[in-house]
């Protein structure tokens, strides 16, 4: 499919939360002016969740997986099935805050075509929601509920590695993949999504376990043999911060799945040179401004 170079698709990844992709939804379509198309992705199958949806938009571009993909999976069928250049990406539970958010977007890309990602400010319940100050960097790492994507680029390197839970390595991986290959991820505070959650899903033991599998999955997926104490310094410093914050549960299952965790994403081992890796480190470090 040959996409638009005018317009934008907006996309959200739904599973079991209907009601709060129906919110999600109505939010997007609040704003002035709308997308030129959403696409709602449906993962696993969930027909309460399809049915949810369905009733409140009867005609919404609707994508529905009968097995699990995982937000990755569903982000590749969305942006695949996108007709626009320009992709704004939502969780079932994050929105804009600005209602002339896809105006905004429109600018920005405008302004900096060669950013392969924008990036918003991203908010959370309990935090402070800060001015939309017309400021800008260039970081290494992004948020896959509240970005714009370029459809090409994306494709161009296969999107993401597709993870039932990726914690941990979904948008690290595609962003270094990304900055291998000299593109450039744009973070703004002048976009702002809310996230519509307070995170305490994060203390989940399934969660803990995998987000420190994926680390070492990262490590073995794009770094040189060289570099793979780098990864597991990262794995070890996530386990003594879940530890410290009384997240132990999972910890060691975490650690045991990790063989065959490799194992089983294997195929998708594609190594990023030891330059790039370590020049992609230093911007997760210190992120360049840029003028606007």
């Amino acid at each position: 499919m040959n996409s638009s170079a005018s317009g934008i698709s907006a996309i959200v990844t739904a599973y079991e939360r209907g009601e709060q992709t129906v919110t999600t939804l109505r939010r997007i379509f609040a704003c002035d002016p709308p997308p030129d198309e959403v696409i709602v992705h449906v993962d696993g199958n969930q027909s309460r969740c399809v049915t949810q949806i369905r009733k409140a938009y009867p005609d919404i571009n609707m994508i529905i997986s009968e097995k699990r993909l995982g937000p990755g999976g569903a982000r590749n069928k969305l942006i695949a099935a996108a007709h626009y250049e320009l992709i704004a990406s939502f969780d079932d539970d994050s929105y804009p805050l600005d209602r002339d958010y896809f105006k905004r977007v429109m600018t920005l890309c405008d302004r900096f075509a060669n950013a392969a990602i924008v990036s918003a400010a991203l908010y959370h319940k309990g935090e402070v929601i800060e001015q939309d100050t017309l400021n800008a960097r260039w970081t290494a790492d992004f948020s896959g509920g509240a970005c714009i994507y370029r459809r090409s680029v994306f494709l161009g390197i296969e999107g993401y590695v597709p993870l039932l839970v990726a914690y941990g390595m979904e948008e690290v991986d595609l962003a270094l993949r990304l900055h291998a290959r000299g593109s450039q991820i744009l973070s703004t505070s002048w976009l702002r999504v809310f996230h519509d959650t307070d995170l305490q899903r994060h203390g989940d033991p399934t969660v803990t376990a995998n987000s420190i599998a994926n680390l070492a999955l990262l490590a073995y997926l794009r770094y040189p043999a060289s570099l793979w104490w780098i990864g597991f310094a990262q794995c070890v410093k996530r386990v003594v911060w879940l530890v410290r914050h009384g997240r132990w549960r999972g910890v060691g299952t975490g650690l045991t799945m990790i063989p065959n965790h490799l194992r089983t994403h294997k195929r998708y081992r594609q190594r990023v040179g030891r330059e790039e890796v370590r020049s992609y480190l230093s911007l997760r470090r210190a992120p360049l401004p840029v003028s606007l």
